[in-house]
């Protein structure tokens, strides 16, 4: 699969995954780049991006979608040792905020969905094109260097 290919796979599997509420932003996102870079964690690990979508917990600020990608690009760029450096990845976090901003005006989560009353139909629609935009980012972001699918399907799951 190529590099465009798999943008669009994971744009497609972590909508899918939203949309048929098998999960929620956040946690679509992470499972999708997880899958990407060939399960580097166990799918348990999707329990750490459980608490941020609707803002975190419901409280309205950042974007769901948003922090459950800048966690998938710790699985490349992220650190496991006290005090080594973690190159790109503050970039890496940047550029997929800043997409996001460009795109979408404003990363809080209140502000992108106040013109919707919370759980309607469109406010769903719009919540599974962002989580759709944002893994498509990722995985682009996480493409660079030559880096390819390890799996093939971004967004499969194994338990």
């Amino acid at each position: 699969m190529d590099r465009d290919e798999a943008i669009q796979k994971a744009r497609i599997e972590a909508e899918e995954m939203y949309r048929n509420g098998q999960f929620l932003c956040s946690e679509a996102v992470f499972l999708v780049a997880n899958e990407y870079l060939g399960r580097p964690v166990s799918d348990e690990v999707v329990k750490l991006a459980s608490g941020f979508p609707v803002g975190m917990g419901v409280a309205g600020c950042a974007c769901g979608a948003l922090t459950g990608g800048v966690m998938s690009l710790g699985l490349k760029y992220g650190r496991t040792q006290a005090a080594a450096p973690a190159p790109g990845m503050f970039e890496a976090a940047k550029e997929l905020h800043d997409r996001f901003l460009a795109r979408r005006k404003s990363v809080c989560c209140r502000v992108l969905i106040r013109k919707f009353q919370m759980g309607s139909l469109e406010h769903i629609q719009q919540c599974i094109a962002i989580t759709g935009e944002v893994a498509a980012d990722v995985i682009d972001i996480l493409s660079r260097d030559g880096l390819t699918s390890k799996s093939g399907t971004p967004g499969e799951t194994h338990e």
